[in-house]
């Protein structure tokens, strides 16, 4: 079955970097594009980043334009998010998501703190 496993969250100070991972497996990874979202706490869950299957084509949100990087190694069936510059409300959980046929399925999430 579809697994995403995500890790590299954690507590980091305003203007600090941090690069979360997602572990892929029970699909074809180099044949899936795949997205990295957010939910912070009393908002709705918002896509960050998407790739598609080549790493050639990326989409970032507006609000990490130029500050985030989305990134794939299809030979670890991995996807990573560089994260640079974080402010406070960039503090989320960050979920990695795949669709595949027909399903969205998601990980369950590694929590992001941008604090001082």
């Amino acid at each position: 079955q579809v697994q995403l496993v995500e890790s590299g969250g954690g507590l980091v100070q305003p203007g600090g970097s941090l690069r979360l991972s997602c572990a892929a497996s029970g699909f074809s990874f180099s044949a899936a594009a795949m997205s990295w979202y957010r939910q912070a706490p009393g908002k709705e869950r918002e896509r960050v980043a998407r790739i598609n299957i080549l790493g050639i084509s990326t989409n970032l949100a507006d609000s990490v334009k130029g500050r985030f990087t989305i990134s794939r190694d299809n030979a670890k069936n991995t996807v990573y998010l560089q994260m640079n510059s974080l402010k406070p409300e960039d503090t989320a959980v960050y979920y990695c998501n795949v669709w595949r046929e027909g399903m969205d399925y998601w990980g369950k999430g590694t929590l992001v703190t941008v604090s001082s």
